[in-house]
């Protein structure tokens, strides 16, 4: 396994990243002691950081992991816009992964300038915290290539979490060439950059070798987080990781497994997880129910959180 210091953190991780949020309860809702085992399995080939979220709800997987591997890198996310939800946040993950600190909070879904201005407070806050060890270092995830630009030139950031993918799938703004010149200047400037959606939330899953030829020759990436949820899918993804040709046996495991947005028959057509998809991939049927436009779905499925029927998941 190939290891990099991220950025100017100092801070050295494994090329792939364990994507957590295909574990939890917006997607699989795996049993904790199965979740972790998962885990377990991708730190002992070599994967030493993982990445989650506030709203994942995958924390009760990692602090059963940090007991035996307590050097385990961590990246979380939150929403939080000011001093009040940053603090309640971090803490959160501070409680709930059994951890005196995190290595690195972001600011979830950043667009640009205006909204990182408009969540200084936030970013002053975990820069305090920064200060108290309590976190490494500071930084944001992002669709957006202006909110890759934006933090690009920002000095309290020191970690972006950009998507990036051969075909551009999940890119809000702009193009794919774009996004990677955003990237570069980032990388330029010390930003630690550790990418997602490098397999298009699953659609490129048939193109897998494609997707990850691409992705593993860009040149301006540390880490790549994988969305990962079983143990076939982490022995594959290790070893592609690592330079191995893909078997057929290989392929056949991760094709014959396609994940999609599912949508149970008692949606009321609320409208809550139409509104929340930035990818504009939901909409209300003739029927009031909420479909699913499966080309511009990136599978994350944070529509799922909004749901108060709990009447839609990725499966």
């Amino acid at each position: 396994m190939i290891y990099n210091t991220l950025g100017n953190t100092g801070i050295k991780v494994s090329q792939l990243c364990f994507g957590s949020l295909t574990l939890g309860p917006l997607q699989k809702n795996l049993p904790i002691t199965e979740g972790a085992g998962i885990i377990r399995k991708a730190i002992e080939l070599g994967v030493n950081f993982i990445d989650t979220a506030d709203l994942y709800g995958t924390y009760p997987y990692i602090k059963e992991v940090l007991k035996d591997y307590p050097d385990l890198v961590v990246a979380s996310k939150s929403y939080a816009y000011d001093n009040k939800t940053a603090e309640e946040t971090l803490m959160r993950a501070l409680k709930e992964t059994g951890r005196d600190y995190i290595d690195f909070f972001l600011l979830h879904e950043q667009e640009g300038h205006l909204t990182l201005k408009g969540h200084w407070e936030a970013i002053e806050y975990l820069n305090k915290c920064k200060g108290k060890g309590l976190v490494r270092g500071i930084g944001i995830s992002t669709h957006h290539i202006a909110g890759v630009k934006a933090a690009a030139v920002i000095p309290e950031i020191d970690v972006i979490h950009p998507i990036i993918n051969y075909r551009g799938i999940g890119i809000v703004d702009g193009t794919l060439e774009e996004m990677e010149q955003a990237i570069s200047l980032a990388w330029h400037n010390g930003k630690g950059i550790y990418a997602m959606k490098s397999l298009g939330g699953g659609h490129l899953i048939p193109h897998l070798q494609k997707a990850f030829d691409y992705i593993l020759k860009f040149p301006y990436l540390h880490s790549i987080a994988v969305g990962m949820q079983r143990i076939e899918e982490v022995e594959v993804n290790v070893n592609i990781f690592n330079g191995k040709e893909l078997t057929l046996q290989d392929l056949q495991s991760l094709l014959h497994y396609n994940r999609k947005l599912f949508i149970q028959d008692w949606c009321t057509g609320c409208a809550r997880c139409v509104n929340r998809c930035k990818q504009k991939a939901l909409s209300i049927g003739k029927d009031n129910r909420c479909q699913v436009d499966a080309k511009k779905c990136i599978l994350c499925g944070y529509c799922g959180s909004v749901c108060k029927e709990l009447a839609i998941k990725v499966i």
